[in-house]
């Protein structure tokens, strides 16, 4: 129990200088963590190690991970692997951030070797995000450690898929060694993509929160897309979709890239970066990535009486001000909103994301904008681009809202056959 809270404690120290007014919010954090008894969650490569490996015996295997592929007590995978006698580890896969997920957003990573294994490690976010004929030559099973965040346009679903097509041609089995969904496993939110807009930010017609693990996308990858291609999901044990996430289990979270500090910036995350697509400040460079939003010709009073006065569920919204260290308005200062959840049974974080790009355009019309492009980087996070257009014509967030709920619908119906946990 200690060592939990310690971990939760040490998961809220500043990570940056920031410039900020000192608040003690009612955080979802805080009131989940109180409230929820301890959840003993074993992942998928827990399970795989303590069951029968006789499969994976005289076979080459690959491992797509990064730092995020630890056991409960936070030992690497990769050195998980190498000890087991009846395992015979040959290659590592990595995606965007890298294998050890230092390198910021959009920043290529060259293939490289592990420096403690010793093992090749192929990018897929270099001079390929799809892995090659030569990369996957000679591998019979691939197996897949990755923490994702539950969010169609964090990219690891991406390389999830295009792993499963390039299995398909080259004869190699997939195995996922499943982990939780930090967004929780009921709700989904946001349009599903439509073709048009389709990029490695999102590869797949599924909705920005879909409510899926990765097991679960890994088989809706195969059968909606009809592969050949075999695999085999290792489902982790203690974990059902009505859990919140992570606070109160004893599964610690390792960010899965630099700015995804915490399991409450995941859960922003949906709806605070479209800001991405924008000249506002998603607060990378800041102490609270995803969690302040902000530029230099915003007046924060404004901005948070006005977001505060929608009544938004389980959200609220604090002023602060801060100066990025890089990004976007890097050694300036910003003025903004930090978002904090306050009851994740009821917020909507994509919601709330269009409530705060359509509130700072309302107030800064004339400074705000849209950054260029075609397709705009906003429409493809989006998956469409109704949701711009939609507040660029004064529409409100019901009205935004209903002209995706009928794709909304039938993915629900669509995703029911793909899931594996009650």
């Amino acid at each position: 129990m200690m060592r939990i809270f310690l971990a939760f404690v040490i998961a809220l120290l500043p990570m940056a200088a920031v410039a900020a007014e000192p608040v003690q919010p009612k955080a979802l954090s805080a009131v989940t963590s109180r409230a929820a008894p301890i959840r003993h969650i074993t992942p998928g490569i827990e399970v795989l190690l303590s069951g029968r490996l006789e499969s994976l015996k005289g076979k080459r295997v690959a491992l797509l991970t990064n730092q995020t592929g630890v056991d409960r007590k936070g030992v690497r995978n990769v050195d998980l692997l190498r000890a087991h006698p009846a395992i015979n580890l040959v290659a590592l896969f990595s995606p965007e951030h890298g294998v050890r997920g230092v390198a910021q957003a959009g920043e290529k990573v060259a293939s490289d070797i592990d420096p403690k294994s010793g093992l090749p490690v192929h990018s897929l976010y270099g001079e390929t995000k799809i892995p090659t004929a030569k990369m996957m030559q000679g591998i019979d099973i691939v197996l897949v450690d990755l923490q994702d965040v539950g969010t169609r346009f964090y990219t690891y679903s991406s390389t999830l898929l295009y792993i499963l097509r390039a299995a398909e041609t080259s004869g190699a089995e997939v195995i996922v060694l499943d982990r939780p969904n930090p967004q929780g496993g009921v709700m989904i939110e946001g349009p599903v993509l439509e073709p048009a807009f389709a990029s490695f930010v999102g590869s797949f017609a599924m909705p920005v929160r879909h409510g899926m693990t990765f097991g679960e996308l890994a088989q809706m990858f195969v059968g909606e897309d009809k592969l050949r291609t075999r695999l085999r999901i290792i489902p982790m044990r203690g974990w059902n979709r009505e859990l919140a996430p992570y606070f109160g289990w004893d599964l610690p979270w390792v960010p899965p890239s630099p700015n995804m500090r915490s399991p409450q910036t995941a859960a922003v995350y949906p709806g605070t970066a479209l800001f991405e697509g924008t000249n506002i400040s998603e607060g990378r460079g800041s102490e609270k990535p995803f969690e302040y939003i902000g530029s230099p010709f915003i007046d924060s009073a404004t901005l948070a009486e006005r977001l505060n006065a929608i009544g938004l569920p389980g959200v609220e919204f604090k002023l602060i001000s801060f100066t990025p260290n890089f990004s976007k308005y890097a050694g300036q200062q910003c003025h903004g909103v930090w978002v904090i959840p306050t009851d994740r049974t009821t917020f909507q974080p994509f919601r709330t994301g269009i409530a705060l790009v359509k509130t700072v355009h309302e107030l800064y019309p004339d400074t705000f904008e849209f950054s260029p492009g075609a397709p705009r980087f906003f429409d493809q996070l989006a998956g469409t681009d109704s949701v711009r257009k939609g507040i660029l014509d004064g529409k409100s967030i019901r009205d935004i809202e209903r002209q995706w709920q009928q794709g909304l619908d039938a993915f629900k119906q669509l995703r029911a056959r793909y899931l594996i946990y009650p």
